[in-house]
């Protein structure tokens, strides 16, 4: 199954601890075409179209006419094919991240990084972005790894949640607390269940929710504990 994680995280100077980055079950490569970038910035050429930027995402040696077909698939999904003839300076900042996006799907990766790439957008125009993020998913499975400091953003789009932090004064960030979202998408912003998670990872990133011990908190309690008893009986 293709999956979204989002990694809402604080994080320091360094990391701890050593990995393996594989797609696939095949380690990843310093240059790897496997994967794509989309950044918070779109990071398109002012000198070139829309159509041409996004050919730029291209695998080399594709060939002309499937090339062309590809881009053009490709902005008819994130609803540019209007907009193939205009420069950057020329569309909205909404407009120029979606042809980010779709850059990096051309080259159909395994693995889709996105850095914030929703960051530097209003707020209406960013709702807008993740609902059209959860459509390209939809029609172009693949495995997404979203970067956000954005609790509601991580919440609406992924499956997993992997919160990163400090607990001590050591330099660097490690893996805090793993969370399962455990609900189908497209979701319900006012989903009680998400309201709940929403205030335990509010609470993990150290930011008070100012309520009493209400049936929020309890319910917070309630599903610590029933995670904990899990991981105990699964040891």
């Amino acid at each position: 199954m293709r999956q979204v994680h989002a990694a809402p995280a604080r994080l320091g100077a360094g990391s701890r601890g050593r990995g393996e980055l594989s797609i696939g079950g095949s380690p990843v490569a310093p240059v790897d075409q496997r994967s794509a970038v989309a950044f918070q910035e779109p990071r398109l050429l002012p000198w070139r179209t829309i159509t041409r930027n996004v050919e730029l995402g291209l695998p080399r040696g594709t060939a002309k006419q499937d090339g062309q077909a590809r881009v053009a698939e490709l902005l008819r999904l994130v609803q540019l094919d209007h907009a193939t003839s205009l420069r950057p300076r020329q569309i909205s900042g909404g407009m120029a991240q979606r042809a980010s996006l779709a850059r990096a799907l051309a080259r159909n990766p395994g693995v889709l990084l996105l850095d914030e790439p929703f960051g530097a957008l209003d707020a209406l125009t960013r709702l807008t972005m993740q609902d059209l993020l959860l459509d390209v998913h939809a029609a172009e499975p693949t495995t997404i790894l979203l970067v956000t400091h954005d609790v509601d953003e991580a919440l609406q789009l992924a499956d997993r949640i992997v919160l990163l932090g400090s607990d001590d004064d050591t330099p660097g960030a490690t893996i805090r607390r793993v969370l399962e979202v455990g609900k189908k998408r497209p979701r319900d912003r006012g989903d009680a269940q998400l309201a709940i998670l929403r205030a335990e990872l509010l609470s993990l990133l150290g930011v008070e929710n100012h309520h009493p011990e209400d049936y929020l908190t309890q319910a917070i309690k309630a599903q610590r504990a029933r995670r904990a008893s899990a991981t105990a009986a699964g040891t």
